[in-house]
């Protein structure tokens, strides 16, 4: 994923943090703010400390941002997105981990149910 889809300065998690919609499943917390400016989607990560230590943590952050990525076409321009982990996900496989990115994007309404 190019730098230019990432979410980095924390002024802008912070707006995203203040006018929030967010959904969570178990494993993920999803923040979106609707930006209609905006030419792509940008997306956040944060994996605290309690997810594990530092190689556990870029672990978790490199296969949410590929689930992120097999889920482009299907994601919304007009969209910051911040996903925040919970400590449930470390050691879960790649299948697993985008299957519930999946499931929280479908609660939050951002990715259409596929039947």
């Amino acid at each position: 994923m190019r730098k230019t889809f990432r979410i980095k300065k924390p002024a802008d998690f912070q707006v995203v943090f203040n006018k929030h919609q967010s959904v969570a499943n178990k494993y993920f917390i999803v923040y979106q703010l609707h930006k209609s400016e905006q030419k792509h989607f940008r997306l956040g990560l944060s994996v605290s400390k309690k997810v594990g230590k530092a190689h556990d943590r870029v672990w978790v952050k490199r296969r949410i941002r590929q689930s992120i990525l097999e889920l482009k076409p299907q994601l919304p321009n007009e969209l910051d997105l911040l996903v925040i982990a919970r400590p449930a996900v470390v050691h879960k496989s790649q299948k697993f981990i985008k299957e519930q990115m999946i499931h929280v994007l479908q609660l939050a309404q951002i990715l259409k149910v596929e039947k």
